[in-house]
């Protein structure tokens, strides 16, 4: 399938800087959100190196391999690409003193024929809208995730802590990062969003849901899960990626 991207990225109502960063290869069907974690502006270097890194990596890969049937050896590809972006943000961090303790979150999809293929670490997240009804395709690597699967708290309350933005994966962190990887099916019709939690921690997945009914050109979605996002309050840098098929009968 032939597929359209879009993006969007705003500082927020409260940030002075954008620490989120997205990369798009619309020609690999490929799309990555990261945000940054660290020092003075040091999570916007960690988040754009972390995307361009990645982008750059799984392109080549797939331009050397255009058979892409193969999906364990798409997953690979993710994992080696992460792992990749992750020594690099790490030796920056360890090498140059205004990026130490540096590290950001990550989310990735790419398209393969009909298989969609995610891979994250930390928490932000991917959803897919299908059928009118929005699935959230990844689980946060999160210190409150934790505890809501241990049945420590429900996920009412983990919305409403201070300590919902601790997450326990990050890129760049850690001398190796675990990528988790999985892979669902594409149908025409799909849309896939990539966001940092600027947007999940003001806008609950109920209104994001109302935000994509509303359908129309991608970029008009992007704007309008930004303002709504900054409408409630706009805490934190929001980041939002959608992609679909062109041929898609949502437009």
């Amino acid at each position: 399938m032939t597929r359209e991207f879009a993006s969007a990225l705003d500082t927020g109502r409260v940030r002075r800087n954008n620490e989120d960063a997205v990369a798009i290869d619309a020609q690999a069907g490929l799309a990555i959100l990261a945000d940054g974690m660290g020092g003075h502006h040091a999570g916007e270097v960690a988040s754009a190196m972390a995307c361009e890194i990645v982008r750059q990596d799984l392109a080549r890969w797939r331009r050397a391999w255009p058979d892409t049937s193969s999906q364990s050896a798409a997953l690979q590809a993710m994992v080696r690409c992460v792992a990749h972006a992750n020594q690099a943000v790490l030796r920056a961090a360890q090498t140059r003193p205004e990026c130490r303790g540096m590290g950001t979150t990550l989310v990735l999809v790419l398209v393969a024929g009909t298989q969609l293929l995610v891979g994250h670490v930390g928490d932000s997240r991917a959803y897919r809208w299908r059928d009118d009804q929005l699935e959230r395709l990844t689980r946060d690597h999160s210190l409150l995730q934790e505890q809501v699967d241990a049945g420590l708290m429900s996920a009412e309350e983990a919305a409403s802590s201070r300590r919902r933005n601790i997450v326990t994966r990050a890129v760049g962190v850690e001398p190796e990062v675990q990528l988790e990887v999985q892979a669902h099916d594409a149908l025409p019709g799909d849309l896939v969003l990539l966001c940092s939690d600027g947007l999940t921690d003001m806008v609950s997945d109920t209104e994001i849901a109302a935000v994509l009914r509303l359908g129309g050109p991608l970029q008009v979605l992007c704007a309008r899960l930004i303002e709504a996002a900054n409408a409630a309050g706009g805490a934190d840098n929001i980041a939002v990626v959608l992609t679909r098929d062109e041929g898609d009968p949502f437009k």
